[in-house]
């Protein structure tokens, strides 16, 4: 019997200039996402992040107060990794983050402040792959920035946005999914993968928490694994897959 053929991604558009990766914690983009992120800084694009939450319920043994502060330092570090300079915090409270038109707004004004062309998010979807549960926080977060794309271009959604200052902007032209069980596209890996690793590794403490694994062969194993799991999709290349949706 045959063997059914592995559908091939195709390469991600690269007619943009600005992209804005919107999710729920700190760590969220690097288990997987920082190597196209550094090819796209490697460009010249401009890559900005925002996340809900500092984090400061992901470590058991540290009390929110003192692990927020220490996430968000880890987050600065391991994006600027990748030449990320720009990091938000949007407050929301971590683990338990509502989908709703709080956080809907907050991703709007996101989106009217910096103006992407490309808008990046986390699975929102119940599961990774039908095989393990997803967090509530990454559902909300990911559905709420699809949904956040759209209400940032019309004016009479969030109309308070506009008499703060932040105008409409219609120019999100795809909001790409990275996690997604069902990918459409890729990114190139090989000349972002030591960074993307690096990048990881800003995040010891939650790591350290996390395994106990050596934090280098834990992030790298992880991280080129992935890579090379998506490149058997793309030309044999290490590779990091979207869920590519237009607008």
């Amino acid at each position: 019997m045959t063997e059914p053929t592995i559908p091939q991604l195709q390469p991600m558009p690269e007619d943009w200039r600005r992209a804005l990766a919107v999710v729920a914690h700190p760590d969220d983009l690097e288990y997987g996402c920082s190597a196209a992120v550094a090819a796209w800084t490697d460009a010249g694009r401009e890559v900005a992040y925002v996340l809900a939450t500092r984090g400061e319920a992901g470590i058991d043994t540290l009390a929110p107060a003192e692990c927020g502060p220490l996430r968000e330092r880890e987050q600065r570090a391991s994006a600027a990794v990748v030449g990320v300079s720009t990091v938000e915090f949007l407050d929301h409270r971590d683990g338990v983050i509502e989908y709703g038109l709080a956080l809907r707004r907050d991703i709007a004004a996101a989106i009217r402040r910096h103006r992407p062309e490309l808008v990046i998010t986390l699975n929102h979807r119940d599961t990774w792959g039908g095989v393990a549960w997803n967090t509530p926080d990454h559902v909300a977060v990911g559905r709420a920035t699809l949904d956040a794309a759209g209400d940032a271009g019309n004016r009479w959604i969030f109309p308070e946005l506009t008499d703060q200052g932040l105008a409409p902007w219609n120019g999100v032209r795809w909001v790409a999914v990275a996690g997604s069980a069902t990918p459409t596209h890729a990114v190139d890996a090989s000349a972002g993968l030591e960074r993307a690793v690096t990048s990881l590794l800003e995040h010891r403490t939650y790591i350290q928490a996390l395994t106990d694994e050596e934090p280098e062969t834990y992030a790298r194993g992880f991280l080129t694994g992935v890579a090379k799991s998506v490149g058997e999709r793309f030309g044999g290349r290490p590779a990091v897959a979207f869920e590519l949706f237009g607008r």
